[in-house]
């Protein structure tokens, strides 16, 4: 009968068998991935006769200098100015019903096809035709509307 083990010998790879199967593996990947690899290595060409690679490389050495130049960009009134009237802006056009702005939209729509129509006529308004157009019922509630509008812009100024 033969005899019982007693211990278990784990067999090390050297340092050269250990790097020739790395390096089996990694010619296994690329034969796998070929096609992938070829597109990568055209499109970072392509990049580099673009000069793309140079200008990500300049601005990742530089990216202390860059970022304080942002910064100083972004910290001066005209952009500060800017970032808060979007922001207001925003802040409008959340507050909005989004059916009453489409309306709007719509109606300026078809207000700058109508205008489009009548813009080269060159004729005076006289004050009689004003008056007399207040009769439309298209322009009187034009104008109702503007004039809603106003009165409660005006209420809102007060505040």
């Amino acid at each position: 009968m033969a005899s019982p083990i007693t211990s278990i010998q784990r067999k090390q790879a050297t340092p050269e068998q250990q790097q020739t199967e790395k390096l089996d593996e990694l010619q296994a990947l690329i034969a796998e991935q070929q096609q992938s690899l070829n597109k990568i290595l055209e499109l970072t060409s392509e990049l580099d006769k673009a000069g793309v690679l140079d200008a990500a490389n300049a601005m990742l050495k530089g990216k202390d200098e860059l970022a304080g130049i942002a910064v100083t960009q972004a910290s001066r009134e005209p952009m500060t100015n800017l970032i808060n009237n979007l922001l207001n802006t925003a802040g409008l056009l959340t507050s909005l019903n989004p059916e009453v702005t489409a309306n709007l939209k719509n109606s300026i729509t078809h207000g700058i096809e109508e205008a489009e129509l009548y813009k080269g006529n060159g004729d005076k308004v006289s004050i009689l035709q004003v008056m007399t157009a207040l009769n439309d019922p298209h322009i009187n509630r034009a104008v109702k509307y503007g004039l809603d509008f106003l009165k409660g812009m005006g209420k809102g100024l007060e505040s």
